[in-house]
């Protein structure tokens, strides 16, 4: 305790780590405000308690703002879902390609057409969110045309300005921005969840809450083991001799982690998976086909739905490895530094032999996140209440806990620039780069 507290007192005692984490507390708070705005006329008493399926599942990244027919009811999704389309065109598309090897001025170029492609993308997703979860309830006391088009304008008025917090959390705060909007609407709905839990458990046995616990606090530490996991590559400095001293001859490890993309293929995974179900509310009634999407990727227990969900987190697993870490930079880097990898040859061999590394434990790391990502599901078939299971694993645990790690990590390194001793009691956080970034 009097460690914790000797931490505390040395992080706030930094001004600049001391206005960050400010800041980044009052953008949250601003965010979470937003999220209980109601869009002008609809009556909040008749709107559902809590969705269900898939879009319970985004509600709860929400923090409720999808169920509360609210100003921010898309939140940072159309900007994520619009991130996972110029990430896609920046491989396959010459044009962005060179746009990105511009430098400065084509990223500029790449956020500036993000941002467009997100208005399109809110009011695409905004017809759908109106018509298929507010409208049916019953709860528009305005005529229908004037309440979707003046919800579309809120809702994407109310997207941009979730842009806007997150860029300025990154900017001024502490962590990724966009991450950290989809954290604490994950973690604003924990509370609820386990009281809920303990109110259920508590009349059938307490027990089971004792066991739910028990394999809570273990799929924790699997996931933290997840995200931090390494595979550490050799690399040994050849000596240099520069104004008499002796510079190099030393060994030192390129971490590579087992999950280098991080949280990503989760978060575009799951933006995705939401779009089956909306695509067939436009024919529900009329198809067969329709109904049958509709229903069983509106259930997020279903196998179909976990089976091309653990697809497609396995793709983008590998397609964002891809392109985060380049096997051939890597390469140059360590032969115009001096340095090899022992064994190897530098240059192409030791570009393809990091490749080959990177091959090896991405297929495990995307498998074992695929896993990680379904729990919640298996979860609710074992008996866990359905608010309780969104936060037992999967998306929601994998988020907080990649967000948490990375933020403590810059905290970590606050600390360390100013000579304070660091958060752990015994060593230092791991100094992995963090791939929690959203965009």
């Amino acid at each position: 305790m009097k460690k914790f507290i000797s931490t505390i007192r040395n992080i706030f005692s930094i001004e600049d780590l001391r206005e960050r984490i400010l800041n980044t507390v009052g953008f949250l708070i601003i965010f979470r405000l937003g999220s209980f705005i109601v869009l002008p006329g609809v009556d909040p008493s008749k709107l559902n308690d809590a969705p269900e399926g898939i879009f319970g599942l985004i509600d709860t990244f929400l923090g409720g703002a999808f169920s509360n027919a609210s100003i921010f009811g898309l939140g940072i999704m159309p900007y994520i879902s619009a991130s996972i389309v110029l990430q896609l065109l920046t491989v396959g598309v010459p044009y962005f390609q060179k746009m990105q090897k511009e430098g400065e001025s084509g990223r500029k170029r790449i956020t500036q057409i993000t941002r467009i492609l997100t208005i399109a993308i809110t009011v695409a997703q905004g017809i759908g969110y109106v018509t298929a979860t507010i409208l049916p309830t019953g709860a528009v006391m305005v005529s229908t045309p004037l309440f979707l088009t003046s919800s579309l304008v809120l809702l994407s008025a109310g997207t941009m300005f979730c842009m806007w917090l997150g860029e300025k959390i990154t900017e001024k705060g502490i962590g990724n921005g966009i991450s950290m909007l989809i954290m604490i609407g994950i973690i604003s709905r924990f509370p609820g969840a386990i009281i809920a839990e303990v109110l259920e458990k508590s009349t059938s046995g307490m027990l089971l809450l004792l066991i739910e616990a028990a394999v809570l606090f273990f799929v924790v530490v699997g996931t933290v083991a997840l995200t931090e996991a390494v595979r550490k590559i050799p690399v040994q400095y050849a000596k240099q001799v520069v104004g008499g001293k002796v510079y190099g001859g030393q060994r030192q490890y390129i971490p590579i982690k087992v999950n280098a993309s991080g949280v990503m293929p989760i978060i575009f995974a799951q933006s995705l998976m939401f779009v089956p179900a909306l695509i067939a509310q436009i024919w529900a009634g009329e198809s067969d086909i329709a109904n049958y999407i509709g229903t069983t990727f509106s259930d997020f227990t279903s196998w179909q739905y976990n089976l091309l969900f653990a697809a497609l987190i396995i793709i983008f697993t590998f397609f964002y490895t891809a392109i985060t870490v380049n096997p051939e930079q890597i390469a140059e880097d360590m032969k115009r530094n001096g340095g090899f990898v022992p064994g190897i040859k530098p240059g192409a061999p030791t570009s393809e032999f990091i490749d080959g590394i990177i091959s090896k434990i991405t297929l495990p790391g995307s498998i074992l996140l695929a896993a990680v990502a379904i729990l919640p599901a298996l979860a609710i078939i074992a008996g866990v209440g359905g608010e309780f299971a969104q936060f037992y694993g999967g998306t929601s645990l994998l988020i907080m806990v990649g967000v948490i790690m990375d933020t403590l990590r810059q905290i970590e390194s606050y600390l360390l620039m100013r000579h304070y001793e660091g958060m752990m009691k015994s060593g230092n956080m791991k100094n992995n780069s963090s791939n929690y970034q959203v965009a």
